[in-house]
């Protein structure tokens, strides 16, 4: 938002507006450069001296912005140093996988100030909730906090929301994680502007904001865990599609003798998946591995430690689950044309095994370069990128509700926090 010099000439209820969009210009020049002097404010927005001054005040007030110190010139005076407030509120990030419930919260910087993890042992809808709800009351409380501190928060887990019918779609594996009035009860336990997003969006805005894909236009993120999903970011962003489907690659098909065979090995429930879930997620991996003749309790984890030993069955189960990655894999370069394909998830995790079989069959599948890297972030992928999307909204609740010319609220005892009751 670019900020405007008031004048004279306003009309009525435009001082307050201009006010409002100065000020914003300022707290978002603060966040992208550091703490900086109302002298580099002025020069950075081309705003008054008296103008930046003023709307830093009110700032001040509001407890969004506060003093860090001075400058340290070669020559001249010093000068007072701003940054913006990360105390001014908070917000949460969780991940709600079928194996794990992941809670972190963050200060307005992104900095994390608590985080736990724990099983997921809900098996109903009802349960999962009072299961998230404890917890991340648990994790915020943990951290020194009260709950009106939170201003917002970001629920990962599989399937689609629908916002018209307030549903997930196409989520079979968490137990009534589909059923009417889900998110509504996720809003009741935690904050009313919670918001649900696609676990594998989550991830792709995680590893563009923290991890591999820091500085990458357009990339692709290919989970590969449970279940199996995609988030795509182009332009830096991330694209949804017109219905919110976009990387649900669990539903691609595959070629028909894949197909049946994926198919036939599935349960009738299991269906729903998808073609290339049932054929290339950690159960699918486990089916291959016995089908080949490996013996024991199998589980992907296993059978990926044995690999890494050299057992051939193990290495051979590896090969088959990369030769189905490179199928989605080159569909999507041929499609996207991303500068690059970052894998993740339990499964996907395991690049150093998984790649060399990948690359091999991509050359043999395409002509067209795709570079394959590994996530960085790990089994944090989700939940951070819960903490990156929520800080984008709070920062605009938080504005909304305490500058622009609006009533300020009074820090409280404990630090600043959102007003609310």
């Amino acid at each position: 938002m670019a900020p405007i010099e008031a004048s004279h000439e306003v009309g009525p209820g435009t001082p307050r507006l201009l006010r409002a969009i100065n000020e914003r210009a300022l707290l978002d020049h603060l966040r992208s450069a550091g703490p900086t002097s109302r002298a580099q404010l002025a020069r950075a927005t081309g705003l008054s001296k008296p103008t930046v001054s003023n709307a830093l005040a009110n700032l001040e007030q509001a407890g969004l912005v506060r003093p860090v110190g001075r400058s340290a010139p070669s020559r001249g005076r010093t000068a007072l140093l701003y940054e913006p407030d990360p105390t001014a509120a908070y917000v949460v990030g969780i991940d709600i996988g079928r194996s794990w419930v992941r809670v972190a919260a963050a200060d307005l910087s992104g900095e994390i100030v608590a985080r736990r993890d724990e099983r997921n042992r809900a098996r109903s809808a009802t349960a999962l909730v009072e299961t998230v709800g404890a917890l991340t009351h648990d994790v915020v409380a943990g951290g020194g906090l009260t709950w009106k501190q939170v201003a917002h928060g970001v629920v990962g887990g599989p399937g689609v929301f629908d916002p018209e019918s307030g549903r997930l779609r196409h989520a079979p594996n968490l137990p009534g994680w589909s059923r009417p009035g889900l998110a509504d009860a996720l809003r009741k336990a935690l904050v009313p502007t919670l918001e649900l997003d696609n676990d594998a969006n989550l991830a792709a805005i995680g590893e563009r904001t923290y991890g591999s894909g820091r500085g990458v236009a357009n990339f692709v993120y290919v989970f590969v865990g449970t279940g199996v999903g995609m988030g795509i970011i182009i332009g830096g962003s991330l694209y949804r599609g017109s219905r919110g489907a976009a990387g649900e690659v669990a539903y691609a098909p595959l070629p028909a003798d894949d197909a049946r065979r994926a198919l036939a090995e599935a349960d009738r429930s299991a269906r729903l998946r998808g073609i290339l879930e049932e054929a290339a997620s950690a159960d699918a991996i486990v089916r291959t591995a016995k089908a080949l003749g490996m013996k024991g309790r199998l589980s992907a984890k296993r059978i990926f430690s044995e690999a890494r030993g050299g057992d051939p069955l193990a290495v051979a189960t590896v090969e088959a689950e990369a030769e189905r990655l490179a199928l989605v894999v080159g569909t999507v370069a041929a499609i996207l044309d991303p500068e690059l394909v970052v894998l993740g998830g339990g499964v996907g995790g395991n690049i150093d095994l998984l790649r060399p079989p990948l690359e091999r069959q991509l050359e043999r599948l395409t002509p067209l370069d795709v570079p394959i890297a590994g996530g960085e972030l790990g089994q944090d992928a989700i939940v951070l990128g819960a903490i990156a999307t929520a800080l984008r909204t709070a920062r605009d609740i938080v504005f909304e509700e305490r500058a622009g010319g609006t009533q300020a609220a009074a820090p409280t005892a404990g630090g600043p926090g959102r007003p609310r009751g």
